[in-house]
């Protein structure tokens, strides 16, 4: 008896006291795995409303319906984060039921991931962007169903996104860029990755009213021109820029992008027209740079690692420069003597 006694105590105390402190480093779906393991388990794991904040649903069959469960669920009623990242059978039906039945637990959501998901379309876009009004990140990633009619129920539903992840949408048009302008001045990252049928116009809109900028994604996009590339220079907060691909941006749209002393990354790769100049300017420009990459640049030498070298030798950690024929010095020794903190040599393959 004295032994059920303890085990009972430690059911009831000490294990409820150790789950409080280890249950917050656990992933989402180990937590649901306790749950079934006590009833001592089940109550304190339910107790801490923090830990149901999430529901990540990442890769998983079913996710469509899981997810309408899960949200149906009080421990559920006031989630900000919902990760459906390639769960590839969720689709626009599965949206409408939680605008119809899950609307008040969804109220508070913040951040919504639906990268992959390639049967939702613009209608459901409209069904869960009108639940969602506090939305604030909002990621949409390699959906070729949604068009220019999606973003704007998006900008209409939800007025307060921060980031937006709009890669691989290769439906979307330059009228989803005006829409973003008008709507989300205070956009501080955007991801427009293989978004081919924009242009100039749309991105200088962008440029010239989303001024908070940190983070910018045009990777993959060789259709804008120097003078658009120049004009990323009055993002003054921009610390992350990819520009691979870039196949119009010169030295004189470089030394431009410069003028955005806080850049700690920047994406150079493939950028063809792109000489010593540039990158010197880039050099004495951004001296906090930690990630660069030349990668395919012929037009570079030696003399653009001197320059980085002695301005951002103490930041640098990844550098790449294969393929950059015109730079002798590119052994590993070489660039560990030019940049000591390096520890990344390849980003691209």
């Amino acid at each position: 008896m004295e032994g059920e006694e303890q085990t009972s105590l430690w059911n009831k105390e000490t294990v409820p006291k150790v789950m409080k402190i280890v249950s917050t480093r656990l992933p989402q779906r180990d937590l649901i795995s306790l749950l079934l393991v006590s009833p001592w388990l089940h109550r304190t794991l339910l107790s801490s409303p923090s830990l149901w904040l999430a529901i990540d649903l990442r890769e998983m069959n079913n996710a469509g319906d899981r997810l309408i469960a899960a949200v149906s669920l009080p421990r559920y009623q006031h989630v900000k984060q919902i990760s459906l990242e390639f769960a590839r059978d969720i689709d626009d039906g599965h949206l409408e039921i939680l605008k119809n039945k899950c609307l008040d637990s969804l109220q508070g959501l913040e951040s919504l991931n639906l990268n992959g998901c390639q049967k939702i379309s613009d209608k459901g876009i409209e069904a869960i962007t009108s639940c969602c009004h506090k939305l604030k990140v909002f990621s949409i990633y390699w959906n070729v169903r949604a068009t220019d009619i999606g973003v704007k129920h998006l900008v209409t539903n939800c007025k307060h996104i921060i980031d937006l992840n709009l890669s691989g949408c290769k439906n979307l048009s330059e009228r989803s860029l005006q829409l973003v302008a008008d709507h989300y001045q205070e956009l501080e990252s955007l991801n427009l990755t293989r978004c081919v049928k924009m242009t100039d116009s749309g991105l200088q809109q962008i440029l010239i009213r989303c001024s908070f900028l940190r983070s910018l994604n045009l990777y993959a996009l060789s259709s804008f021109t120097d003078e658009t590339y120049k004009k990323i220079s009055v993002l003054s907060h921009l610390r992350f820029l990819d520009l691979c691909g870039a196949q119009n941006l010169s030295d004189e749209g470089l030394s431009c992008i410069a003028k955005c002393k806080n850049l700690v990354s920047l994406n150079l790769t493939w950028c063809v027209r792109v000489t010593d100049m540039g990158v010197i300017a880039i050099a004495e420009g951004c001296t906090s740079l930690e990630f660069l990459s030349l990668f395919g640049i012929v037009g570079v030498t030696d003399k653009c690692l001197e320059a980085l070298s002695k301005f951002c030798s103490n930041t640098i950690t990844t550098l790449d420069v294969n393929g950059c024929i015109g730079i002798k010095r590119r052994s590993r020794d070489d660039l560990l003597q030019l940049f000591p903190y390096l520890s990344c040599f390849k980003v691209h393959s």
